[in-house]
């Protein structure tokens, strides 16, 4: 199991449960050995989604999690598989199997890796008009899924009460609904921060939620 991955499923669980309230020892144990295990990718989601099955007051974070069993594949399992599999129909089927699984956060993550192999510091411009390519007119599919974004990008420089306010008063687009908060508070501030936490806890509609994706993306980046 890729160290970024596991630092971002104990984080986000961790936060959740004390936002929450609920126990999540058990999820995250069966998770790290879901993760971890050398199954085939579809064998692993449907342990995934077992163990969710099991703990059903978690479901909310489902979609999230199952990026990041996606980008753990991609880190660490991939390691283990011919060079070109990624080009291979068996890969080909799996993507066609599991195409409305997961959210927009596999691109904020994929986006870190980058980053990360390029020392640098993520930035929402940079997110937007260089890894995405919103501005090309063949990617316009990406305008209009991170549309929101792209005109709150001001957002930012505020404070995580504003970002949450604002959340509340603009229609979202689906893609975004739930991610506007977390993906905004992590470019305002991409390093853990217990104030931001504390912020959250007190200005976000759906605190639970955002803080543990709040939590697993500054985990994941660190």
């Amino acid at each position: 199991m890729d160290n970024h991955v596991k630092a971002a499923l104990v984080a986000s669980l961790d936060n959740f449960s004390t936002a929450s309230g609920k126990d999540s020892a058990k999820l995250k144990e069966n998770l790290i050995e879901v993760f971890s295990t050398d199954l085939g990718f579809l064998e692993k989601v449907a342990a995934f989604d077992a163990a969710f099955d099991n703990y059903p007051e978690f479901d909310e974070l489902r979609e999230v999690f199952f990026d990041l069993l996606m980008i753990n594949f991609f880190a660490s399992d991939i390691k283990k598989l011919e060079e070109d599999y990624l080009d291979s129909e068996e890969w080909a089927n799996i993507e066609e199997e599991t195409i409305d699984r997961g959210t927009e956060l596999l691109n904020l993550l994929l986006y870190i890796n980058e980053c990360h192999d390029e020392k640098i510091k993520p930035e929402l411009d940079d997110f937007l008009k260089e890894f995405l390519l919103v501005e090309e007119d063949e990617f316009q599919d990406e305008f209009h899924i991170y549309e929101d974004l792209i005109s709150n990008q001001q957002l930012v420089e505020s404070s995580v009460e504003d970002i949450c306010s604002h959340a509340g008063m603009i229609e979202l687009g689906e893609e975004m609904e739930e991610l506007f908060v977390p993906f905004m508070v992590f470019f305002h501030q991409p390093k853990a921060n217990d104030q931001v936490i504390k912020d959250l806890e007190t200005y976000s509609p759906n605190k639970e939620f955002d803080i543990a994706v709040y939590s697993l993306i500054v985990a994941f980046n660190d």
